[in-house]
């Protein structure tokens, strides 16, 4: 059974990343669920789920097939992504490809490939006690204005503090880490073309 700091983090991580969601929806061109479209490649935001004291979650990224002659092409695109990926500071605890066939109508299926990258964040790396101890300090001396979620169950200032920082660094490392994997895609598909 989960803690309910584990519960909490967890809702406060949703949070975070449906507002990542709606941030590239916004930025890009949206489609259904928790996915986006950019430059004809469609990724997705998984949502967050708590694993042994970890927050993990999935982002991922569909192959652009129509470019790719053969499967052999579609092998090399994978596995440039997999080493462009690897070789980041922040890397993904996992790399997988996966195939996807999807039924919309149930009378057609369309089979896809996709890049799904897993991360995963101890619960202790979503908050900072001394950025914490900063803020509170700024809105009890009056020269901060943020307004604090309001969590039954959460009396104090610095509790509400840990969990909209949840909110916040789940959001950033998102953001980051989809940055990534548009840059990575573009910088393949360019080698591609050349």
């Amino acid at each position: 059974m989960s803690s309910l700091k584990g519960i909490l983090f967890s809702q406060f991580a949703g949070e975070g990343l449906n507002k990542l969601v709606e941030e590239m929806q916004t930025q890009y061109k949206p489609k259904k669920g928790r996915r986006f479209n950019h430059n004809n490649i469609t990724y997705e935001i998984g949502r967050p789920t708590l694993q042994d004291n970890q927050l993990v979650f999935e982002i991922s990224s569909k192959i652009p097939e129509d470019e790719l002659s053969n499967e052999k092409d579609m092998d090399r695109y994978f596995d440039a992504i997999k080493k462009s990926l690897n070789a980041e500071k922040e890397k993904p605890v996992s790399i997988e490809r996966e195939n996807i066939v999807w039924d919309s109508k149930k009378d057609t299926e369309k089979e896809r490939d996709y890049v799904k990258l897993l991360y995963s964040y101890p619960l202790e790396a979503l908050f900072d006690n001394q950025e914490i101890n900063k803020r509170h300090e700024a809105l009890t001396g009056g020269t901060s204005q943020e307004e604090l979620p309001d969590v039954p169950g959460v009396a104090t200032v610095q509790g509400k503090l840990a969990l909209a920082m949840v909110r916040e660094s789940i959001q950033k490392f998102g953001r980051d880490h989809i940055a990534r994997l548009i840059e990575t895609n573009k910088k393949i598909r360019d080698s591609l073309k050349n």
